[in-house]
């Protein structure tokens, strides 16, 4: 039942996100936006790790960031490993095309592939500044792009609280660092724990976003 429980939140916390994106993006203004080529780049990466780890038996072995074995490399490539079996691979590819498409409309497309190495790099970083220091000894904590995703979908909400008049838009962005530190506090889950340091840092990046180059707005294509 626990696991159930921690599946259906992460899920919900998701969700939430991604109602943030769309309404940050302008859900109508869809079918006018041009194809996100760099959030397809991303996807294609994620999409060709899965083919390698299922055409080479020692790409876990080699990729994922387990600490016990040395290289550099790992803290990257682990994130295009999935180690949920066929649906919570799906799923992470799913929400990750999708969340980084709405980044992608939004911040365009270099600043969304900077948020996304972000999430890759500075969370374990973050953690360790806070005295949270220890390695996750979980096989299943080795691999996977939610984490990354998940940090990503969260600057949107930020984005959205910061550029929004609407009061009712505003509560649902704040909704998500909320449910992410409540889940984290109640559950340990790393999604809602990544997800409050994507709101921090999506915060914190709008201003500088505006200065070089303005994020596009509901309703305009990137250029």
């Amino acid at each position: 039942m626990g696991a159930i429980v921690f599946n259906l939140t992460t899920a919900a916390l998701m969700v939430l996100m991604f109602k943030c994106g769309l309404t940050l993006v302008g859900e109508d203004t869809l079918r006018r936006r041009p194809i996100p080529w760099a959030a397809v780049g991303v996807t294609a990466v994620a999409v060709g790790g899965v083919v390698l780890q299922h055409s080479w038996s020692g790409a876990m072995d080699a990729l994922d960031s387990d600490p016990r074995r040395s290289g550099w490399w790992r803290v990257v490539t682990s994130v295009f490993m999935q180690n949920g079996g066929f649906f919570g691979a799906l799923w992470n590819i799913v929400t990750l095309a999708a969340m980084a498409a709405l980044a992608q409309w939004f911040w365009r497309g270099p600043l969304m592939l900077v948020l996304f190495a972000a999430g890759i790099l500075l969370p374990e970083h973050i953690d360790a500044l806070f005295g949270g220091t220890s390695r996750s000894t979980d096989p299943r904590n080795f691999a996977g792009s939610s984490g990354a995703t998940y940090f990503l979908a969260a600057t949107l909400a930020s984005a959205l609280l910061l550029t929004t008049t609407d009061t009712r838009q505003r509560l649902l962005a704040l909704c998500v660092p909320a449910a992410g530190l409540a889940m984290w506090l109640a559950q340990d889950n790393g999604h809602g724990l990544v997800s409050v340091y994507g709101f921090a840092l999506g915060a914190a990046a709008l201003p500088l976003a505006r200065r070089i180059a303005r994020p596009a707005p509901a309703g305009e294509a990137e250029a």
